[in-house]
């Protein structure tokens, strides 16, 4: 998943939240560094990502993908699936979109001193372009999906990819109201045990 649902997928705690969007950002198993909540985030995220990844709904969408594409088929979904949580936001949660992303900068930026430094960029931009209620416009799923293939350290097919994705959001919507619901209970068995 990607930013929007990592943050919505987190229980109501803060540090949870900031480690849980950590998770692409720190590497390996020593997280020893990080406050505790902080640390339980990152490895709730590492789940989120593998439950996603396992799902038969997901797994398919790659066949939908040309061969060049394929490869990038998880990172490509990942941003869907964030455009139709914003979308069908109503759905999911009786908060709105917008009280929520304001809530959720707040708390980035006053955690940025326990981030990595590439996270603490990330997040002064996000906060800046407003990305999370930017995802409500499906151009939103472009421009993201463009700015990783500008990031990713190695030539490859990721630039344009939305001209072949748009064809397919209503695809994408029904493998995401598929296994979404399934997504929530299984971040929710995750963090039940944990006290705040």
């Amino acid at each position: 998943m990607n930013y929007l649902a990592h943050l919505f997928l987190s229980p109501d705690d803060a540090q949870v939240r900031v480690g849980n969007l950590m998770g692409d950002f720190v590497k390996g198993s020593q997280l020893d560094h990080l406050p505790d909540n902080v640390a339980f985030g990152v490895m709730l995220h590492r789940k989120i990502d593998r439950f996603t990844d396992q799902q038969p709904e997901v797994k398919a969408l790659k066949q939908q993908l040309s061969l060049k594409r394929k490869r990038f088929s998880g990172i490509i979904a990942d941003i869907v699936f964030d455009h139709l949580l914003a979308k069908y936001w109503g759905s999911f949660s009786q908060q709105s979109l917008g009280n929520f992303a304001s809530r959720r900068y707040q708390e980035l930026l006053s955690h940025q001193d326990i981030m990595p430094e590439s996270m603490q960029l990330m997040t002064t931009r996000m906060v800046a372009g407003n990305w999370l209620e930017s995802y409500l416009k499906p151009s939103a799923v472009g421009t993201a999906i463009d700015g990783v293939s500008r990031r990713i350290r190695f030539e490859n097919d990721l630039l344009n990819a939305f001209e072949e994705v748009e064809p397919l959001l209503t695809v994408y919507q029904q493998a995401f109201f598929e296994f979404f619901p399934k997504l929530e209970a299984y971040a929710k068995s995750e963090f039940e045990h944990l006290s705040f």
